[in-house]
């Protein structure tokens, strides 16, 4: 699957710390549990991540909303 590929799958996510000093990232759905740990250092490259996509999606939907195209679910 894609990133730009549409499902209909759904999850949960939830981040903390662990008592073993990592990062935990817990996604769970209808059958499935996928636990992520991460060194701190890595979950930092992994939370920049995020701010790069983020800012990346919102300049996206900026240029989108200018240009006239429809934003959302399609």
């Amino acid at each position: 699957m894609s990133i730009n590929k549409q499902s209909e799958i759904t999850g949960d996510l939830q981040i903390g710390p662990t008592d073993h000093g990592m990062v935990r990232i817990y996604v769970t759905g209808d059958g499935f549990e996928l636990p992520f740990d991460f060194e701190p250092e890595e979950a930092e490259e992994i939370a920049e991540e995020l701010m790069a996509a983020a800012e990346a999606a919102r300049e996206m939907a900026q240029s989108g909303a200018k240009g006239g195209k429809p934003k959302g679910k399609r």
